[in-house]
């Protein structure tokens, strides 16, 4: 009984979240060269040209109530359709190259300006109209694509520099090879995911939209579980060179062994991240100062990034000491008190 008390009370403390999240900051503090990518990002987004599809939807929209009129169907709700318009017109199709899980972080992919034209230090950003479904598809694709090789870069620098190069030095071709399985993996797993349950949602809806309502809350519940492990899949990819798949099974072992400090590593990101994301958002688009909001937004992400990768490397080593002293008390001949 002794001995076994002196191998529990050898095992040294786990990592804490505190620490893990000052040790990112300090990681960025001493390399600031890593907010480039989100800095230029947003700063492509904010003054580069905006490109549209409404003009795309405008014609599917009047094209739907000409069919309505001729065919004699019920006309459809002119107002919810002008405000899916008014959406649909003030949303950047350039966002789609802020990819998930993977990707480089973007304070204005989701943000909605709130008046067209948006104004600029520089004068009305210019609109690009995308001319046909076929271009809007090309578009999308080629947006994703760039999005996963970017974000796959970043995600080895950020990485590599904050844990060394011997640690999670994973080559540049692995590291763009990887991200583009584990965003199908997640592409696919959506899918598969989300079809039945719209499906189910469009038939509550019918029978009663209160039962429907209740439902999706249920389902908004459920899914806080999967936040955690869903937060760390790529981790094992750019600090341990896994692939993909491994990677997102070494993400649901840390959230099965380390729960409860996991997701308040998790929440405090969270809470760090939107509630920031409410200061960078308050200067006006046509503002230098807005120059501001997107230098701190992409310091503040790159250093969770950065203490997120520190917290899953020495979250994994401590669990593998722990396992190790495990096997050896269980291998250990049985000692009397």
């Amino acid at each position: 009984m002794v001995m076994d008390m002196q191998k529990l009370e050898s095992l040294p403390p786990p990592p804490g979240v505190i620490g893990s999240l000052r040790a990112g900051f300090d990681a960025v503090s001493s390399h600031v060269g890593l907010i480039l990518l989100p800095l230029v990002l947003d700063v492509f987004l904010w003054l580069g040209p905006r490109l549209s599809v409404g003009n795309i939807y405008a014609s599917f929209f009047t094209q739907w109530l000409d069919l309505s009129k001729k065919g004699g169907f019920p006309a459809p709700d002119l107002q919810l359709l002008t405000e899916r318009a008014d959406l649909v017109e003030r949303a950047n199709w350039l966002n789609w190259v802020r990819t998930l899980p993977i990707g480089v972080p973007s304070l204005l992919s989701s943000n909605l300006p709130e008046e067209l034209p948006l104004q600029t230090p520089f004068g009305l950003q210019e609109v690009v109209q995308v001319p046909s479904l076929l271009v809007m598809a090309g578009w999308v694709v080629l947006l994703t694509l760039v999005g996963w090789i970017v974000g796959g870069l970043y995600f080895r620098w950020v990485s590599g520099t904050t844990l060394g190069e011997e640690d999670a030095g994973i080559s540049s071709m692995r590291a763009i090879g990887q991200t583009f399985v584990l965003s199908l993996i997640w592409l696919v797993s959506l899918m598969i995911i989300m079809l039945p349950i719209s499906l189910v949602l469009v038939i509550l809806t019918v029978i009663s939209p209160v039962l429907a309502q209740g439902a999706l809350f249920i389902l908004l519940i459920l899914s806080f579980w999967l936040i955690v492990p869903l937060f760390f899949t790529p981790h094992g990819i750019f600090t341990h060179k896994q692939n993909a798949l491994h990677s997102v099974l070494s993400s649901l072992k840390l959230a099965r062994f380390t729960l409860p400090t996991s997701s308040m590593f998790v929440l405090c990101v969270f809470i760090l991240s939107s509630g920031l994301n409410y200061l960078w958002s308050v200067p006006s688009s046509d503002s230098w100062m807005t120059l501001v909001g997107i230098a701190g937004h992409a310091f503040i992400t790159t250093a969770l990034l950065s203490a997120s990768f520190i917290y899953y490397h020495d979250m994994n080593a401590w669990l593998q000491i722990v396992f190790d002293q495990l096997q050896q008390k269980k291998s250990a001949p049985t000692q009397q008190a």
